[in-house]
Parts: structure tokens; sequence; C-alpha cells
């Protein structure tokens, strides 16, 4: 690998083992590469806090027989049509929907879109993925 750096790094026995567990629990090859996963993640995070330009996607699972429900949502998502990139609806069975939104912008607003749309009566899951884009926002 080009320009690869190898340090060391002093860790606890019992914290080196959790370490370990987790490494395998998601399948990495090699603790390097959990630890690079874990670095970019922080670094992500560091991201958001600076401005940085968000890509994720929300999604909820809700009853669409709760009356009003389907036009709240639908109401939350025009006032922020400008972070919304696509939305896709897909029916899991007679009661119950599965909605996915695309989302991009800056994470602050991503998580109070998200937010607002989890608190909607009837909103029985929701969950929000971000990733960085690596733009910069003003």
């Amino acid at each position: 690998m080009k320009n690869v750096v190898r340090f060391g790094v002093s860790i606890g026995k019992d914290l080196l083992d959790r370490f370990d567990a987790l490494v395998a629990g998601r399948g990495h090859a090699s603790r390097s590469e959990a630890f690079r996963e874990l670095v970019r993640g922080a670094l992500v995070e560091e991201e958001w806090r600076g401005g940085g330009e968000v890509a994720g996607a929300v999604t909820l699972v809700y009853d669409h027989h709760r009356k009003d429900l389907v036009n709240r949502l639908t109401d939350i998502q025009h006032d922020a049509h400008d972070l919304i990139v696509s939305t896709q609806h897909i029916h899991l069975d007679h009661d119950h929907c599965l909605e996915i939104i695309a989302v991009r912008g800056r994470a602050a607003e991503v998580r109070r879109l998200a937010d607002a749309l989890r608190a909607v009566k009837g909103v029985l899951q929701g969950t929000v993925s971000m990733a960085s884009t690596g733009q910069k926002l003003d």
C-alpha cells in the first residue's frame, strides 16, 4: 500500500479484547481495517460539526391507516424540499409502509428533518444514516 504509515498503540488488555470482538463481529479482516473505519467515522462526525455536507437516508416504518399521518409526513417533506433528493414508498403489508427518503445537506438540518418525521404519531420506527460528501458548505 502506497503511503501507509505504521505506528504502535498502547491499549489495556480488556479494551483490546472488546475491540477484537468488535472486529470479529463486524467481519473485518484485521484490526487495522476496523481501526481505519473507526477513524473515518470520527472524521466524518467532525466534518458534520464543521459545516460539511452530508448525504444519507431517513427510513420510516408507519401505519398508513393512522388518521392524517400521510398528509403530515408529506407536509414536513415539502417544507424540507431543499434537503430531499428522492423518496421511495414501499407497502410492507396491508397496514404498514416503509418510506426511504434520500437526503443531502447540512447534518443538523438533516437531523432536524429526521426528528420531525419520527415524531409524527403513527410512525413506528425511524432511523437516519448519514455519510460525508466531502464538500464544505458556507
